[in-house]
């Protein structure tokens, strides 16, 4: 990404601001007022307790000048009461700003994750390219975005009242002294940026490169046996290679940009220590000042400096916070123009009691291929229908369509609402949790009682599932525990305890044997459930009230019965 986008201009203002303002408004709101307005009071305790500080220090260091053991005694009960106070409002300043950055990070993560789900949306997001890794975005780049987007609204908020405070002190002992500092400050904040401007740029991939390496890894555990079947190790070898070499070589730009930039910072560091002893010294040695005053003059001097010098000392954290500032601005972006722009010319209309299509013409994904043309036919309740087809695509096309996960297309379709109708994928989809939560919808754990849930498993002949899963409430990883065929029995039993109006099943004899299909359809007709099946193995040898045939260029044909009934006259309506 060019480095121009990456800058902290007025528009990521913007948003931080809508941001700031979504968190007041929400339910945390009051409780992030209170612990702002907290740490507004303690931050000024601290500033006041610094000056104080400057003070003691100087009286302090002059009694040892001056021999004055008395004086040196008090002064050492103050340092110590200073010292304590500083340390209990320091103590209870960064426990404040912890508890307001988790309360943020929290309510942000919330409403990313809500917007992420809502319609759909990660699909298509998934389905784009302008985003990668939205999940780590989600996780990491909130935690770093809210963490450290306090304390840099504190530490300038902070280096305010510093300046504000010691600018007077500073003043007072040298107004030269003071011109020094302001200078000192301005010429090492330019040249800091001139010299560290590339890590922007570099944080940003870098952030990117090391989730595509764990993405890899992940895969790489949650695919173990296949990747083993299929002796693939060496082909996942070069990849993760290729990823290593990437991050790493990136790492190193950023390992190069940051050694010039430390040559920089810490020699300006350093030199602060000495600037104020170098010009207020010769003073001394005149008999003008007190020898506090140089210790005095030291502390302030660089407790200014640093406060004008916040690029600086800072710089390394700004370019990693704001490469994380842009990733959350893609993102939200990403995510608001996904839930903007219709995803196809397909109109979902809801009703009870059918699915029908009215002249819904299906295109592949990439727009080259006609897969269905023109198709218009009603669906009934409770009645069994078979979509058969040499060719699996236009099947898949229909199965997604009718989910609304089909972009490409036109027509209307009309079907029960989400809640009423499911979508089982050839391969299942078995979520983690316990047996219960994948079985039930949510909300609806502690309404089905459990008496119900077995009665179900076992008509579906379960059973050795429930013990392998230690009842129905035990968490487990159920890609390991069951085989593809117990995952879909487990989806089918999900049908019977959510008890919808219609149900497509997408080529259920890839996992299951046709008597066990047809088994579960007389147990579903006997529901009052409707059923569409895709067919692939053994399913069109079971018996339907009507066949879907799907055939080339998009034409189509409807017949009764079974497959051996007469066909009608073939519809080719392709265009």
């Amino acid at each position: 990404m060019p480095i121009e986008k990456l800058q902290i201009i007025r528009l990521t203002w913007k948003r931080l601001c809508e941001v700031l303002l979504t968190l007041v408004k929400s339910d945390q709101g009051p409780r992030a007022i209170a612990f702002a307005i907290t740490l507004g009071l303690m931050m000024l305790a601290i500033n006041g307790l610094n000056v104080v500080n400057s003070f003691v220090g100087r009286y302090f260091m002059s009694a040892i000048e001056n021999r004055n053991f008395p004086e040196f005694q008090t002064q050492a009960i103050y340092y110590s009461a200073v010292f304590i106070a500083s340390t209990v409002v320091l103590v209870f300043y960064r426990f404040t700003e912890e508890r307001l950055g988790i309360l943020w990070r929290e309510q942000l993560t919330r409403s990313l994750t809500e917007a992420y789900l809502e319609n759909r949306t990660y699909y298509r997001l998934d389905c784009s390219t302008g985003v990668a890794n939205p999940d780590q975005r989600i996780s990491e780049d909130v935690r770093a975005f809210t963490t450290t987007t306090l304390s840099f609204m504190l530490l300038i908020l902070n280096g305010t009242l510093t300046a504000i405070s010691f600018s007077g002190v500073l003043w007072t002992i040298s107004p030269f002294l003071f011109g020094v500092a302001v200078i000192y400050a301005l010429i090492g904040s330019l040249l800091t940026i001139y010299l560290g401007k590339p890590l922007i740029g570099l944080n940003y991939h870098q952030l990117d490169m090391e989730a595509n390496f764990r993405s890899d890894l992940i895969h790489v555990r949650e695919n173990s046996e296949s990747i083993a079947l299929a002796h693939r190790e060496g082909r996942f070898k070069a990849r993760l290679n290729k990823r290593l070499n990437a991050l790493t070589t990136n790492f190193r730009r950023l390992i190069r940009i940051n050694r010039n930039l430390g040559f920089f910072t810490n020699g300006y560091n350093y030199f602060i220590q000495i600037i104020p002893a170098l010009l207020i010294a010769p003073i001394f040695m005149a008999g003008e000042i007190e020898f506090g005053v140089i210790t005095q003059s030291t502390m302030a001097f660089a407790t200014l400096v640093g406060a004008f010098s916040l690029i600086v000392t800072q710089f390394q954290s700004i370019s990693a916070f704001t490469a994380v500032v842009a990733r959350l601005h893609t993102l939200t972006d990403a995510i608001e123009d996904a839930q903007a722009v219709t995803p196809c010319m397909i109109s979902v209309e809801g009703t009870p009691d059918r699915v029908a299509y009215q002249n819904v013409t299906l295109h592949s994904a990439d727009k080259s291929r006609l897969l269905i043309s023109n198709l218009n036919l009603e669906i009934k309740r409770a009645t069994r229908w078979l979509v058969i087809g040499k060719d699996d695509a236009p099947k898949v096309a229909l199965f997604r369509a009718t989910a609304g996960v089909w972009e490409c297309g036109g027509g209307q379709i009309i079907r029960p609402n989400l809640d009423d109708i499911l979508f089982l994928p050839e391969r299942p989809y078995i979520p983690p949790g316990t047996l219960r939560e994948v079985l039930l919808r949510t909300g609806m754990e502690d309404v089905i009682p459990t008496e119900e849930i077995i009665a179900v498993l076992n008509r579906l002949e379960l059973q050795e599932v429930l013990e392998h899963a230690n009842g129905l409430d035990q968490d487990q990883d159920w890609d390991d525990l069951l085989s593809i065929g117990e995952q879909h029995l487990l989806s089918i039993a999900r049908i019977f305890l959510a008890k919808p109006v219609f149900v497509f099943l997408d080529r259920p004899g890839s996992s299951l044997p046709k008597s066990k299909i047809s088994t579960i359809l007389d147990m579903l007709t006997d529901q009052g459930i409707g059923v569409v099946v895709l067919s692939k193995n053994g399913e069109s040898r079971l018996k339907y009230d009507a066949i879907l045939e799907i055939l080339e260029n998009g034409a189509w044909e409807k017949s009764n019965g079974l497959l051996a009934a007469k066909k009608p006259e073939l519809m080719d309506l392709s265009c």
